[in-house]
C-alpha cells in the first residue's frame, strides 16, 4: 500500500505526550496514525479541522472512555506535522490547548521560513 501522507514529529512536543501514555493507548494512536498516513480520505471520526482556525487540525483518538487529541497541520501537500497532544476531559477542546497548538504551528512555519531564507543565500 502506498502511503498517502507522511508524519513529521516537530521537535519533542508530541513525543513528550506519547511517552506518558499506556501501551494500549499508544497502540490506538499508532492505529489512527496508520489511517492518517494510508487512507485516501481520513474518516472524520479520526480527523477534523479546528473551527475558525485555518490550517490547524486535530487527530482524534478514543480508547475506552478516554478521549485524546493531537494537533497537527499539513505542509507541502502530503506532510502531516504533529504538534502537542492531550487527554480531553471536557466536551469542548480547552482554549489553552488550542492556543498552545497555534503557537507551535507558528513556531514550525517561522523556523521553516528562516531555514529557507538561509538556504537561498
Amino acid at each position: 500500500m502506498d502511503r498517502k501522507r507522511n508524519l513529521v514529529f516537530f521537535k519533542n512536543y508530541f513525543s513528550e505526550f506519547f511517552e506518558t501514555q499506556t501501551e494500549p493507548v499508544k497502540e490506538k494512536i499508532d492505529y489512527v496514525f496508520f489511517l492518517v498516513t494510508n487512507a485516501e480520505r481520513i474518516p472524520k471520526k479520526f480527523f477534523s479541522q479546528i473551527e475558525g482556525l485555518t490550517g490547524l487540525f486535530e487527530i482524534k483518538i478514543e480508547y475506552e472512555s478516554n478521549i485524546y487529541r493531537i494537533f497537527c497541520c499539513f505542509d507541502e501537500g502530503n506532510l502531516v506535522i504533529l504538534f502537542n497532544g492531550f487527554q480531553k476531559k471536557t466536551h469542548k477542546t480547552p482554549s489553552r490547548e488550542i492556543e498552545k497548538a497555534k503557537g507551535i504551528m507558528n513556531e514550525y512555519f517561522n523556523l521553516k521560513r528562516k531555514n529557507n531564507e538561509r538556504n537561498t543565500k
